[in-house]
């Protein structure tokens, strides 16, 4: 009984040994992980901090060496950004700056720099022209894809790997090589400089992007939960829009925020289809030109205001793009 009662206990206690063992190691090693991640996120935030504080430097802050990291903050850049101005000089400089007491914070701004407000610029425009086009095309490119990937995914195309390779190699094109021959056809068309010549291009290009991507999501749901349904009565579409829709919304949300982030930042064709009326930011910031030189403060500016847009779709969708990213939608 002596024998038999001092080996009894031994076994749980030498389990628990082992596992107080691995679970430090386990907490270094998810410790190592995010400390890696933290680096990581902190390395590829340091452009858009120096992005956003230079959007909030005045004109001799951006230029100075060494760098300015504490400054007084300004509006300068917003105020080149967002309006036409006219330099003042002499006698009209001295009496603007007498009647400057009831002047809004932006003419005010200007007037410091020896400027004059005349008007608006061109940049919201161009930031409207960007949100048209950049939602329509990724609005047509995930309702056409998803019903290009239900097809591929349910039924027996011939040729699926010909077909799906074919819609994929669109993608292995640059855009220059193909910008001269679409340029001409824009032309006999009428699309260029239009926001349909835009939006047409942008979803037959991203269309590789969400057939591939969508397909791989609905390959994952259940065809059991299809055949279910149909044989309580419900059609094909039904089927597709009460089951598979619901069931893939994971997928489509990640896809649509890829999709979005390709058209909104595109820069070859939006410099080369339009010119004036469909003109869309990215061009347009890159081009931004100054009064006696580049203005950095303002092409910071337009940097930061064009990058706000995405980043609420992207927070607004954050859940679905977290779990679309990395589990897809159900697992059978």
């Amino acid at each position: 009984m002596a024998s038999f009662a001092e080996t009894g206990p031994r076994e749980p206690v030498t389990e628990g040994i082992r596992v107080d063992k691995v679970q430090p190691r386990a907490r270094i090693g998810r410790k190592i992980r995010a400390g890696i991640v933290i680096l990581v996120a902190i390395v590829l935030l340091v452009p858009v901090a120096v992005m956003a504080m230079t959007a909030f430097k005045s004109r001799s802050d951006v230029v100075s060496v060494p760098p300015k990291f504490v400054f007084q903050p300004t509006l300068e850049g917003f105020v080149f950004l967002l309006t036409e101005r006219s330099q003042l000089s002499g006698d009209a400089l001295e009496q603007a700056k007498a009647n400057a007491e009831g002047l809004g914070i932006f003419d005010r701004v200007a007037l410091e720099n020896g400027q004059r407000i005349n008007g608006p610029s061109d940049f919201t425009r161009r930031l409207t022209n960007s949100m048209i086009i950049a939602f329509g095309a990724t609005f047509f490119s995930v309702a056409l894809g998803l019903l290009a990937a239900y097809a591929f995914s349910r039924f027996s195309v011939p040729g699926e790997g010909d077909l799906l390779f074919f819609i994929l190699s669109g993608r292995m094109l640059p855009a220059v090589v193909v910008a001269i021959p679409i340029f001409l056809m824009y032309r006999q068309l009428g699309l260029h400089d239009t926001h349909l010549g835009m939006i047409i291009i942008y979803t037959v290009f991203n269309l590789s992007l969400t057939v591939w991507l969508l397909k791989g999501f609905i390959d994952e749901i259940p065809r059991e939960y299809e055949e279910a349904a149909m044989v309580d009565g419900y059609s094909r579409f039904q089927a597709f829009y009460k089951i598979v829709l619901p069931q893939s919304a994971t997928g489509i949300a990640a896809t649509t925020v890829f999709s979005l982030i390709f058209v909104w930042n595109e820069y070859a064709f939006a410099l080369m289809l339009t010119s004036q009326n469909a003109r869309t930011a990215p061009p347009a910031i890159a081009t931004m030109l100054g009064r006696g030189g580049i203005e950095w403060s303002a092409i910071a500016a337009g940097t930061l205001a064009f990058l706000i847009p995405v980043l609420i779709v992207i927070f607004v969708l954050r859940k679905h793009l977290l779990r679309g990213v990395t589990f897809g939608a159900i697992r059978q």
